[in-house]
């Protein structure tokens, strides 16, 4: 989005060279330029919306169930927020589709695998918050 604003729209209109525009665009072809500002934007977003986020998961009774007949150690974990990692992948794909060239294969590629792996975390997770999960042993 940002690449395309930015990029495509401001390079290709001011052609001659001189402006600072034109030289400021120039540096978005390159991957390590949009790589370090991608990078910086998903740190940003998740340090912006993160104590929100982890709040709302509170508010919602996402946390860690423990069971009793665990080890005493363990039950300070008890209700502490589980997946934090929409955070992360929310935060990522936000970045990525800001700051990526989409017309590479290889981005959505990427982002469709992450979503994927995301989705098999989601769901490891929530049996956690609502019945308890079915061990091996009980079948």
């Amino acid at each position: 989005m940002v690449y395309y604003f930015l990029y495509e729209l401001l390079y290709n209109h001011f052609k001659d060279g001189e402006s600072y525009l034109h030289q400021g665009a120039q540096r978005l072809q390159y991957v390590t330029f949009r790589t370090a500002y991608a990078t910086i934007t998903a740190l940003l977003i998740s340090l912006l919306f993160g104590g929100k986020f982890i709040e709302a998961l509170r508010k919602w009774n996402v946390g860690q169930q423990i069971r009793e007949e665990g080890p005493q150690a363990h039950q300070v974990k008890r209700g502490t927020p589980t997946m934090g990692g929409v955070l992360i992948v929310g935060s990522v794909v936000i970045s990525t589709l800001l700051w990526a060239r989409l017309t590479s294969l290889y981005v959505w590629t990427t982002i469709i695998a992450m979503l994927l792996f995301a989705a098999i975390g989601f769901a490891d997770d929530l049996p956690e918050n609502g019945a308890p999960k079915e061990s091996w042993s009980d079948r």
